[in-house]
């Protein structure tokens, strides 16, 4: 649609950014609408911080929406490439996972959703797919980057299996195995980040706005009309989940939105430095980690409660301070992780 722009890259970023916003702004309303007509709403940890019970029964699955955005973007944007259609495969699918869970949820009256085995077994078929294309496909080098420090060839065992006609799968095991561990943690770190109006879709987008510039620094035009697109649905959403909340982005929107950091970080080799871009979900998961480990070992607890958000709001936090605060922290990680990575790229150019 826009290939009369293909010269102009900046603006097609950043139309990507403004149709992700028009498209959920436009499409939510519509859903909470079918939502509540259906009488489909978020399940409320009963073990949760009691303010929280009001919001049982909000619209959730809004990131049906968000996804649909993402897609209506990248398609009106950019001229679609095997980079475009890898990403996209394996967040939509994600967030088919998250929305099978979302209403197992609704159905069964309860907030846990799927079990964590059948989640873990999807996410983890889905992220082993991805990282075969990004190598055999995309020709994504099994290497990882730590910056001023050193880069970890994590190829040296590889499988290379003959398919015919001359062509072959490499399974580089090693990279495989780090690859996994950083989709499926950063897709269910931003899943434990949704835990507060606005939380999840504030942080990400400024976590998305960072990686859209990295992928653009890249020469990767595809995956940072992407990452925009996803921060421009993040700001639409925001509109609507903002505190009150007349809607969540479910497991849906969170699992998935998790998932294409991860793969966005793989296509730019950015898989180090994105622990410090979204050290803010790392910081979540690991509150819970570090939180169950313990209660198993002791029997008593290191946060008054986990997530991380839930432990300030035990301690008298508004949810409207734990929120602004957490959104000050992420940006600032994510304005430093794009430090270190534009610091080590003039080291190593």
């Amino acid at each position: 649609m826009f290939s009369y722009f293909e010269h102009y890259p900046t603006f097609l970023v950043f139309m990507a950014v403004l149709i992700g916003v028009v498209v959920t702004i436009l499409l939510t309303p519509v859903l909470i609408r079918i939502l509540r007509a259906e009488h489909l709403g978020q399940q409320i940890r009963d073990d949760g911080p009691q303010t929280h019970l009001a919001k049982s029964g909000t619209p959730t699955m809004g990131g049906i929406v968000m996804l649909l955005a993402v897609a209506v973007a990248s398609f009106a944007v950019g001229v679609p490439d095997p980079e475009t259609y890898v990403l996209l495969g394996a967040v939509l699918l994600t967030g088919v996972v998250g929305l099978v869970d979302d209403i197992s949820s609704i159905a069964h009256a309860r907030s846990l959703g799927l079990t964590p085995p059948a989640k873990l077994v999807c996410q983890f078929l889905i992220s082993l797919a991805f990282i075969l294309c990004a190598v055999n496909i995309l020709n994504v080098s099994p290497v990882i980057d730590i910056p001023f420090i050193c880069k970890l060839d994590l190829g040296i065992f590889t499988t290379v299996i003959p398919l015919g006609d001359g062509a072959t799968l490499s399974i580089p095991w090693l990279y495989v195995l780090f690859d996994l561990i950083l989709l499926m943690g950063l897709s269910n770190a931003v899943n434990l980040t949704d835990g507060l109006d606005g939380l999840a879709s504030g942080t990400v987008m400024m976590v998305m706005i960072v990686m859209a510039a990295i992928a653009f620094r890249e020469n990767l035009l595809e995956p940072a009309i992407f990452s925009a697109a996803i921060a421009g649905a993040c700001v639409g959403f925001l509109w609507f989940n903002s505190h009150p909340a007349e809607i969540f982005m479910g497991d849906t929107g969170s699992l998935a939105l998790g998932q294409a950091l991860g793969c966005l970080a793989v296509v730019t080799k950015t898989e180090f430095i994105v622990i410090i871009i979204g050290g803010l979900f790392v910081a979540e998961a690991l509150s819970v980690m570090i939180q169950v480990a313990h209660f198993q070992r002791t029997g008593k607890r290191v946060f008054l409660m986990a997530p991380l958000h839930h432990h300030f709001e035990k301690k008298g936090w508004s949810e409207t301070k734990v929120v602004v605060r957490f959104w000050i922290i992420s940006g600032l990680l994510a304005a430093l992780g794009f430090v270190v990575y534009f610091s080590s790229s003039l080291v190593v150019a």
